[in-house]
């Protein structure tokens, strides 16, 4: 079940979250058992430390450039541009830029 957005009509995802000074930004748009879905925003030279997951991550970049590494590759990653970061293989994420991506993970 969807929540924190608006059913029924035409959205863009980018504008579900703004960016803020020095932080990274979030809001999950759905949570259950079998998949989690979550807009975020990072600041410049923002990041999510090290960390992995309990199921395969997409993430789909909807603004600017990140940078993501995942095991020992990295991949930096521009609008328009997704990656699949596989389950329990440790990632982070790093704002190059100001940077807004959704994140799809399923479990």
């Amino acid at each position: 079940m969807y929540k924190n957005i608006q059913k029924q009509a035409s959205l863009k995802l980018k504008e579900l979250v703004d960016y803020q000074e020095g932080q990274v930004v979030s809001k999950t748009l759905v949570q259950n058992d079998y998949v989690s879905m979550t807009i975020f925003s990072f600041d410049q030279s923002e990041e999510i430390s090290t960390h992995a997951a309990g199921g395969d991550a997409m993430v789909t970049v909807l603004e600017g450039t990140g940078r993501f590494t995942v095991g020992s590759e990295v991949f930096h990653l521009n609008e328009g541009e997704t990656l699949v970061m596989p389950k329990d293989i440790p990632h982070a994420v790093y704002g190059e830029t100001r940077f807004k991506m959704q994140l799809i993970v399923s479990f």
